[in-house]
């Protein structure tokens, strides 16, 4: 009996210490990967939609703080690769992820890229028919994959149970090759799926209020394949943001202060929350360049105005655009405005519908205005 019980202590060691060793380290004799983090600062890296504070680094590791939601993704496109890292949530019930072949930038009316998703969830988040937290992959807002089994819709679920929870450490190795993905969790294959588009794309760290660690990120690269336009995420362009989803910064409170508030990766404002005195006007201006942003009114309302208004730089009249038929009076709206000269060219939502609009020349003020009823303003970003 003694023997007996020796025997299976030494199993469950065996055990518990091949999972660690699995966190630790897998494949380190592989040659030819190279490091994606350098362990000193964020070169190689962009912070697309999140705060300075949000992804820092500490003792040679990228630490996310969770707020905002947003993601830090790579400065460049990859398409078949393999990709080991190291992470472990600090606080149980954490939540982040990891992005496979993304979008640069968010999708409308989301603080998420486009992408292959890696789920990255502490034991504390628990779990139920829809997701667990042991390595789920599904594709989000626009991706498409066909998952392998056990799975529920297009989500991949783990067939073995191997993460540690918080705030032990855990190696992720994914192998994203010719559209087909596949994880392994601390030495073992998972989950995954196949015929993943977008299969050429970005890598990205996601915040979504966890506060995580990631380590001995490393990456390597794959022969291509030739993939084609449709299958590939569009290239980044010189895109920065203008709201840090955690305060106001780069922006003036307007004299009624309860008009705005910065609510995660929204800009919110309420119902009727005053007019011209209410705006939320930018620090930047717009000068022979681009403004970009997403909005929605949460109530019923025939406006077909966007919420966007401009001055010139003397203060003088607030100048409103005229309504465009393209807007959605349901759901989320893109605005593109381009400035050149003394006008500005307008569109929503990709349509062809373009409104050519006469400004004032020289540096063009440009702000949010509160709605008769509440709204809501994301990604908003100029170049």
């Amino acid at each position: 009996m003694i023997a007996s019980c020796t025997v299976r202590r030494l199993r469950s060691a065996a055990l518990v210490l091949g999972l660690l060793g699995g966190a630790i380290a897998a494949h380190p004799a592989e040659p030819g990967f190279k490091p994606l983090f350098n362990g000193r600062d964020l070169r190689g890296w962009v912070n697309v939609n999140c705060a300075p504070e949000t992804f820092t680094v500490r003792d040679g590791m990228i630490h996310c703080d969770g707020i905002p939601t947003g993601a830090l993704r790579t400065q460049r496109q990859y398409e078949n690769f393999i990709l080991e890292l190291e992470w472990r949530h600090l606080k149980p019930g954490g939540n982040a992820g990891v992005f496979i072949w993304s979008g640069p930038m968010p999708a409308l009316g989301q603080p998420f890229l486009r992408a292959i998703e890696v789920q990255v969830l502490d034991h504390g988040y628990g779990k139920s028919d829809w997701f667990t937290t042991h390595g789920d992959i599904f594709p989000i807002h626009g991706s498409t994959m066909k998952p392998f089994a056990p799975n529920r819709g297009d989500r991949s679920f783990p067939r073995e149970s191997r993460s540690l929870g918080a705030p032990e450490w855990n190696h992720y190795r994914i192998v994203a090759t010719n559209g087909v993905i596949r994880l392994s969790v601390n030495g073992a294959e998972v989950s995954g799926g196949t015929a993943c588009n977008w299969r050429r794309g970005y890598i990205a760290l996601e915040s979504e209020g966890g506060v995580v660690d990631w380590r001995h990120l490393r990456l390597l690269e794959l022969p291509s394949t030739r993939v084609p336009a449709a299958e590939s995420a569009p290239e980044a362009q010189a895109w920065r943001s203008l709201y840090d989803g955690r305060t106001l910064r780069g922006w003036k409170v307007p004299a009624r202060g309860d008009a705005w508030k910065a609510a995660d990766w929204t800009l919110r404002s309420g119902a009727g929350a005053g007019g011209e005195d209410s705006v939320l006007w930018s620090e930047s201006k717009l000068r022979g360049d681009e403004l970009i942003f997403d909005w929605r009114w949460d109530g019923k309302t025939t406006d077909r105005v966007p919420p966007v208004v401009f001055r010139a730089r003397d203060g003088k009249a607030i100048l409103r655009m005229p309504a465009l038929a393209s807007i959605r009076g349901d759901g989320w709206n893109r605005l593109r405005v381009r400035r050149s000269g003394s006008s500005l060219k307008v569109s929503a939502n990709d349509a062809d519908e373009v409104l050519s609009m006469e400004v004032p020349r020289g540096a063009l003020e440009f702000g949010f205005m509160p709605a008769s009823v509440p709204l809501q303003v994301s990604s908003v970003f100029r170049r």
